[in-house]
């Protein structure tokens, strides 16, 4: 096992910490916030253990992403937020330090963590004041139950909740839903372009809508993806996008939007397999990296 020589907690390295000493919060653009949070999946478990997996494969990152610096930026990791207690409580905590990352004029950059992370990190940025922005989402499943298992706090809930919210939400990917969800998409003018349309035709740009909002906070859900590429979560889902098609969305969104923060979420290590927790350290840091260039 790595010894690492920089950790923002017991057990949680700092990102890349390995190519710079680790930035003060205020010299630092982007702010990592691991959420180690499984309270309700549904089908395989891990995903607790995603954020230090990705923040320790980071270790392992060149700080040239292949087309700019994203670490000149300043790449500052925060100690993992406390998951014992309630989902509310979780979920406030996420909110209060996502708030706190929001008003240091910073980048809020998440890992999970399961998916109901994300609807802590909004309720950050509504209560840091970010009043009129939106939700693009990749994902295998649209997310927009009004429970699952009697829980309103399910991974299978979270966009529910958001759009509950009144927040604009463009899905791309979704493989898997059911009637419920196909009403909500229907009631709450849920954009979106499905995988079975996405994938077969590589489509790789977004042509968002005019009245969508200009700033976009980016959730991308590591099932979203094709198992061939990241079978290491809970809920894969055939069909998926690929690496380059995933990037090259979020740089089109990232062209006609302002990104507001991003985060990566249900990604869930499988022992032994250390590409794929390289993958995810890697897809973080080019996320970041299209951030910087189109910032």
């Amino acid at each position: 096992m790595e010894d690492f020589t920089q950790l923002a907690a017991p057990g949680y390295p700092v990102f890349l910490g390995s190519e710079f000493e680790h930035p003060a919060a205020n010299a630092a653009k982007f702010h990592v916030l691991p959420v180690p949070y499984e309270e309700s999946v549904s089908y395989g478990g891990g995903t607790a253990e995603g954020p230090a997996a990705i923040l320790g494969a980071s270790w392992q990152l060149e700080t040239w992403d292949g087309k700019s610096n994203p670490s000149q930026m300043g790449i500052h990791t925060l100690p993992p937020i406390d998951t014992q207690g309630d989902a509310e409580t979780v979920i406030q905590r996420i909110s209060d330090a996502t708030e706190n990352i929001v008003r240091s004029g910073s980048y809020p950059v998440v890992l999970g963590g399961e998916h109901t992370v994300t609807y802590g990190v909004i309720k950050g940025l509504i209560a840091a004041g970010e009043t009129d922005f939106g939700v693009i989402q990749i994902d295998a499943h649209a997310d927009l139950r009004e429970a699952y298992e009697g829980n309103p706090y399910s991974h299978a809930s979270v966009m529910k909740r958001i759009v509950d919210e009144d927040i604009p939400l463009f899905q791309l990917g979704i493989r898997a839903y059911c009637e419920e969800e196909m009403k909500t998409r229907k009631l709450h003018g849920v954009k979106h372009i499905d995988a079975d349309i996405l994938v077969p035709r590589n489509i790789q740009t977004l042509d968002l809508p005019d009245d969508f909002p200009d700033k976009v906070f980016f959730t991308l859900d590591i099932d979203g993806m094709d198992p061939s590429v990241f079978p290491a979560t809970g809920t894969p889902v055939p069909g998926g996008l690929g690496w380059y098609q995933t990037l090259a969305l979020f740089e089109s969104a990232a062209k006609q939007c302002t990104i507001i923060g991003f985060d990566v979420m249900e990604f869930a290590p499988i022992r032994g397999f250390h590409a794929y927790e390289f993958s995810a350290a890697l897809l973080t840091y080019k996320m970041m990296g299209i951030v910087q260039r189109n910032s």
